[in-house]
């Protein structure tokens, strides 16, 4: 069951972290300067699955919480959000991962993480819920899990088993550079599962990170390309999101939306993507209907920027028609084409 209702979508099975972001009550100050702070779910994997959920996909979370109040609560609301719990394990000695996030006066972000270890870097392969994985249509993962062991092990284990019974790969490289210890491992860790991918989405601070090249240009993007690759997707903020595929390439221009707080926003562009081809996966093959799913989760994004926090800002399906609409009488009002299929949609 979803929030939507019961959904018969193929399998979301979403693998890594959840963990409990600190946010400022203010922005534009530092950690020590923040008077207070709200705590919110997050954690990209997680975001990622709650965020297809809540647009009606069936979603599935593969992880490790501490048995605390804050695992508890954070499984609590994987299950309040529809996503299955199956996959989720607890640890009785590590605690639930902590990460206190400063906003800056223009709503990005700077961490500081609590994991010295914490439960979700300590899942080992023994522990993994295989025929939940096996019976994935669609294994998104990020690159925390891939830091250290055991974590790493079942990481790789998961996708192995995931791509072997015929998922389709997603990954988002996710740098969170203060995790790694050092730049150069951070590099090395997030490319190693690369080549493994068939749908990748980048940002472009992890496109300039990855190939150590200032330039957002197409062919710094297609550096990264490889032939088992079927979509590559650059997101770049405001100014939209570029995609690439073997037979085709494009931009969607993003929304203008007054940001809070950009905590998510990428993981619910990924949701959304994933909840619209986890049916059809031909959708990448034809541009149209791409480039209509990837204006889908711009707008997924940009309303994330909206609210603070990643989980509480994940919208719905028809937040997201409510803004496709007002795009589209806005772009019809000033004399250009916007058609959009989707929009007329239940799910």
């Amino acid at each position: 069951m979803t929030n939507g209702g019961a959904s018969s979508s193929g399998l979301i099975v979403s693998f890594g972290e959840m963990l409990i972001d600190m946010v400022p009550t203010v922005t534009g100050v530092s950690l020590a300067e923040a008077p207070a702070f709200v705590k919110a779910p997050g954690g990209a994997p997680a975001n990622v699955a709650i965020a297809a959920s809540r647009l009606g996909g069936s979603t599935a979370f593969v992880g490790k919480l501490g048995d605390d109040e804050f695992g508890l609560m954070l499984a609590g609301i994987l299950k309040e959000n529809g996503v299955s719990i199956e996959g989720v394990c607890f640890d009785k000695v590590a605690r639930t991962a902590l990460a206190f996030v400063t906003l800056r006066s223009d709503g990005e972000r700077e961490f500081m993480f609590y994991r010295n270890p914490s439960a979700d870097m300590l899942l080992t392969p023994p522990e993994l819920n295989l025929p939940l994985i096996r019976s994935a249509k669609i294994f998104h993962f990020g690159s925390i899990s891939l830091i250290g062991e055991p974590c790493r092990s079942a990481h790789l284990k998961a996708m192995e088993e995931a791509k072997a019974a015929g998922a389709l790969l997603s990954y988002d490289p996710n740098l969170r550079l203060p995790l790694w210890p050092s730049a150069e491992e951070a590099r090395g860790g997030m490319l190693s599962v690369w080549d493994k991918a068939d749908v990748i989405k980048m940002s472009d601070d992890e496109l300039c990170f990855l190939t150590h090249n200032p330039s957002l240009d197409d062919e710094s993007a297609l550096s990264l390309w490889h032939p088992n690759l079927k979509l590559l997707l650059l997101t770049l903020g405001k100014k939209g999101c570029r995609y690439y595929t073997k037979n085709f390439k494009g931009t969607v221009e993003g929304y203008s939306l007054k940001r809070v707080d950009t905590t998510g926003a990428g993981d619910a562009f990924t949701g959304a993507l994933l909840r619209k081809i986890v049916d059809d996966l031909s959708i990448i093959e034809d541009e149209e209907r791409l480039r209509e799913v990837v204006r889908y989760a711009s707008a997924c994004g940009a309303i994330t920027t909206t609210k603070k926090g990643a989980i509480p800002a994940l919208p719905s399906h028809s937040q997201v028609l409510t803004l496709l609409n007002q795009d589209h009488n806005r772009k019809n009002l000033f004399g250009f084409s916007n058609c959009f299929p989707f929009a007329n949609k239940d799910n």
